[in-house]
């Protein structure tokens, strides 16, 4: 056999270092990109919030997904009836198609401590799949204190130390038969100040004066230093019956609150039928319209203000 010569040996080996040689830089080269890219993933994955986490009181019905800390925050509390599931739904679906540019909104659905074994179940339901709901801790009433209750837990229940201070620059009550468009509320509150504010509709309605009277329940707004002295003082503790938005009124006035106010009529109004000197007929300079008692009234709005302009076009359904 003949044998191999010094030469072929020799570039045996050397052939089988450069293979090693080169194996060894591939591996190095690969080992840098998988660590890159396990660097990469797990950026990525951190952002991702996680499905187990507990819902917590962000997951307002938030009708805007991005923002920033320039954005105006608002927290409108709608307050209602527990057994108004569809009215929710509704108004639901009204605010979560909106999307305002420049403030962050929440919309919360206020009502008193439940009473019905039903109630239990359905409205837990919705906290559960929506979490846009407060409950306080009274008895269910309009005139009896209910607006002070809502305003004067709002410190307590938002004093969470993650989040911004003041939680609200602004904090509303309306009722579920007002509707609300947030652009516009929004490009109102934008030129405002933040403090000591007043915002509303000024009754009576012939009055355009915002320091006269006060401001009609269809839709109030105030700054939240106001909804902290509402907590702190005892002008409205000694004063919690009546007509809900004049004793507001009373508060503020005895209270000497509110030096900045800002009268929203004709933005806001009641619904032009029937005619009182408190509607105004649908305009496309609305905030908000008041008084809408049934399906009917609410579909002329909508229809008014094109809602629906912005529905896409799809194979799974045609509207004409």
């Amino acid at each position: 056999m003949k044998s191999t010569s010094k030469p072929d040996r020799h570039r045996f080996i050397l052939s089988s270092l450069f293979f090693i040689f080169f194996l060894c830089a591939l591996a190095t080269i690969n080992g840098i990109r998988f660590d890159g890219l396990l660097s990469f993933g797990r950026c990525a994955l951190s952002n991702i919030p996680s499905q187990s986490s507990t819902p917590s009181s962000n997951n307002f019905l938030a009708v805007n997904s991005s923002t920033s800390s320039d954005d105006i925050r608002i927290l409108i509390g709608v307050l209602t009836l527990p057994d108004q599931y569809q009215r929710r739904h509704f108004l639901r679906l009204i605010y979560g198609t909106q999307s305002p540019v420049g403030a962050q909104i929440d919309v919360k659905f206020v009502f008193c401590n439940l009473t019905k074994e039903d109630q239990k179940v359905l409205v837990a339901l919705e906290i559960m799949r929506y979490d846009d709901i407060i409950i306080l801790d009274c008895k269910e009433n309009m005139n009896k204190g209910k607006t002070y209750t809502y305003f004067s837990s709002l410190p307590e229940m938002l004093n969470d130390t993650d989040r911004p201070y003041p939680p609200y620059h602004y904090v509303m009550k309306t009722d579920d038969d007002t509707y609300f468009r947030l652009d516009n509320l929004v490009e109102s509150l934008k030129p405002l100040p933040r403090e000591d504010l007043y915002y509303g509709y000024v009754i009576p309605c012939p009055s355009m004066d915002p320091f006269v009277h006060y401001m009609s329940g269809m839709g109030y707004m105030i700054s939240w230093d106001i909804v902290e002295w509402i907590r702190d003082s005892e002008v409205p503790k000694n004063h919690l019956e009546g007509p809900e938005d004049k004793v507001f009124g009373d508060w503020i006035r005895e209270g000497h609150r509110a030096k900045n106010r800002y009268n929203a009529k004709w933005s806001m109004y009641n619904f032009p039928e029937p005619h009182t000197q408190c509607t105004h007929e649908l305009w496309p300079n609305t905030t908000a319209v008041h008084l809408l008692k049934n399906q009917e009234k609410w579909i002329q709005t909508l229809k008014y203000f094109n809602v629906t302009s912005n529905l896409k076009p799809s194979k799974l359904y045609h509207i004409p």
